[in-house]
């Protein structure tokens, strides 16, 4: 049997550790989970290069990658081989990827980049809650959730801990989809669910929207176009743009380059910062 004491115990860690968020979580002006309705839709460059747009614009960022079997945020940012580590009050300190940019993955825990993260539905919350609670962000103006595909335990996690705290700002959700029907059909879920849990959803994101011939100049549909146009219409939530196909994102992320901070006028970043530009206003 559990004696009163020990429940006397549990009862104060468990104050001490809500009081800890609550403050961490005080100094985030605006939380935005970045989600999708399946996998494969490019959702982490989307979070990646979002956060870094924002950071750009003197924005004060933070990124948590919530994908915790598949971490890539490290890669596509170019912050790989880094290692956590505590502050002089034992807080979690993150990677600085920008000037005004902070970064913290299960990546950054791993023995390697090829070890799996073999973890149940607890584990997965009680991580989700260590990095809101025992990471020493600082003063945010944004922090970026990268979440895995679907409605399971991490955006539950993210959304239900913020969610209780009293003063705190509920967090926002961006849906990223392809035109495809299957990812359609995926990310309408994504969007229920975060009606369900009363999280405003700041818009759905259409990637791999079109793509230019090189050689002709020709557009071509490679995965259909304005899908996700339609969804938001029909769900009746805003549409925050289309991002085209552009090969040479593909050579940037796998570089850790992130595409927003190529120079020129490429349709991908003229697009994509409309996207930013859409975020901010509605914010």
């Amino acid at each position: 049997m559990i004696s009163e004491e020990n429940m006397d115990d549990q009862e104060q860690k468990r104050a001490v550790m809500k009081a800890k968020l609550k403050k961490n979580l005080s100094k985030i002006k605006h939380t935005i989970m970045v989600m999708s309705g399946k996998g494969g839709v490019g959702k982490s460059t989307v979070a990646a290069n979002l956060a870094m747009s924002l950071a750009k614009e003197g924005y004060h960022v933070g990124v948590l990658d919530g994908d915790i079997h598949g971490p890539n945020i490290p890669k596509v940012l170019g912050v790989e081989n880094q290692k956590l580590m505590a502050d002089e009050n034992e807080a979690i300190m993150p990677v600085k990827a920008f000037d005004t940019l902070k970064v913290v993955s299960v990546g950054y825990l791993l023995e390697n980049q090829d070890t799996p993260v073999i973890w149940r539905g607890p584990l997965k919350h009680s991580v989700m809650a260590q990095f809101l609670r025992d990471v020493n962000w600082g003063e945010l103006d944004f922090l970026v959730v990268d979440l895995p595909p679907g409605t399971g335990d991490e955006p539950l996690s993210v959304a239900q801990l913020i969610k209780d705290v009293d003063g705190v700002e509920a967090p926002m959700a961006i849906v990223v989809t392809t035109p495809q029907d299957v990812a359609l059909l995926d990310s309408r879920k994504s969007v229920e669910f975060a009606k369900a849990l009363q999280l405003e959803t700041l818009g759905i994101v259409e990637n791999m929207s079109g793509f230019v011939c090189p050689h002709c100049a020709k557009p071509i549909d490679l995965f259909k176009v304005g899908g996700g146009k339609k969804a938001a219409e029909e769900l009746n939530v805003p549409f925050l743009g289309a991002i085209p196909i552009d090969p040479q994102v593909v050579e940037d992320t796998d570089q850790g380059k992130p595409f927003v901070n190529r120079d020129g006028n490429a349709d991908v970043n003229i697009a994509f910062k409309r996207i930013v530009e859409n975020v901010i206003k509605k914010v």
